[in-house]
């Protein structure tokens, strides 16, 4: 399995023009799944602050990581088909329901009388079972986890459940990167493509300082792994240290053709700008430099800096991740395997 970077300045066939479209209208799908919040803010404003928060659904996760900062209530993002006990009429219930498999935990939330925040496609199951009464419903023109996520934060920002998020600005940045990244920009001047370039044939080990930073690498390092059917290693700066204490010393003289082809490690840092963890990312910058292993960094687009929303730099780093995860797949004619 050789990588050809050829391949990705090349005509795209029509399998790289639908992955590569979808990725590029996730701007498009935020900025139109979040049409239509007004009703959903008059009906929140009307609720006091919940004693707690319960997330569910495909993107919980996300969600907690943004509001957990500044929440200044309980918060969970809740796996599970049953509810938690203490959910009760006091406190609110999220429910991401992208795919379409929230229907148990809304009915629940339902019958103990907490108040219901739902994103869902319209008449689904899940739709019918949250009733009207208490209930906030975010109606999706699309089926994308990312899209419901954002809606979701936005209302919750109303309620001073955490920062403020702007569907507008988040689908702007998702545009910028989606531009920058374009199959129709060549080699020379795409960043995603470039990186692509530097992991296709390497070891990636990626690492990010915040929370998003953080869940942002573990996205790369999953599409990675599916992009290459190789190891992809996403960790924080202690575990990643005994890798690259342990990586090989790098031969100039070696042949490939003759010695076999080793893969070296390449750390990749996402980073969001947020200066709280800028001394463990130097310490494994020099660490990497004391044993020649590369460093390539996933910066965030001009404009965009540590005053903007967490969610815009999260999106930002999420997407020109995903863009390069897919140039590489792209180089390997692996892209079968990632859809």
């Amino acid at each position: 399995m050789t990588f050809d970077d050829s391949r990705l300045d090349a005509p795209l066939d029509a399998l790289a023009e639908r992955v590569l479209r979808q990725l590029a209208s996730t701007g498009a799908r935020i900025r139109r799944d979040s049409a239509d919040l007004d009703e959903v803010r008059r009906t929140v404003g009307e609720w006091g602050q919940p004693r707690g928060v319960l997330v569910v659904g495909p993107e919980a996760r996300l969600v907690r990581s943004v509001l957990e900062p500044i929440c200044p209530v309980p918060l969970v993002a809740w796996p599970f088909l049953r509810l938690p006990a203490w959910v009760g009429p006091l406190d609110l219930v999220v429910a991401l329901d992208s795919d379409g498999h929230c229907a148990a935990q809304v009915a629940e939330a339902r019958r103990r009388g907490s108040a219901i925040i739902m994103t869902s496609t319209g008449e689904t199951e899940s739709w019918q079972a949250a009733g009207s009464h208490g209930t906030a419903r975010i109606q999706m023109a699309s089926e994308d986890a990312l899209s419901a996520a954002v809606a979701a934060l936005s209302v919750l920002s109303d309620l001073g459940l955490g920062p403020v998020v702007d569907p507008g600005q988040v689908a702007r940045v998702a545009d910028m990167v989606a531009e920058s990244a374009s199959p129709h920009h060549d080699l020379a001047v795409n960043e995603a493509k470039d990186l692509a370039c530097a992991l296709a044939d390497a070891e990636p080990l990626l690492w990010g300082g915040s929370v998003l930073a953080a869940r942002a690498s573990r996205r790369l390092a999953q599409w990675m792994r599916r992009a290459t059917g190789r190891i992809a290693l996403s960790a924080d700066s202690a575990a990643l240290r005994p890798v690259i204490d342990s990586a090989p010393k790098r031969d100039p003289f070696a042949d490939p053709d003759l010695d076999g082809e080793t893969r070296r490690p390449v750390l990749v840092v996402m980073d969001d700008a947020e200066m709280e963890h800028a001394a463990a990312r130097r310490d494994l910058e020099q660490l990497c430099a004391a044993h020649d292993v590369t460093v390539r960094s996933v910066t965030l687009p001009l404009g965009i800096d540590e005053q903007s929303s967490p969610m815009s730099r999260y999106v930002a780093l999420l997407l020109q991740g995903s863009f390069a995860a897919v140039y590489v797949a792209l180089g390997l004619d692996r892209l079968k395997e990632m859809t």
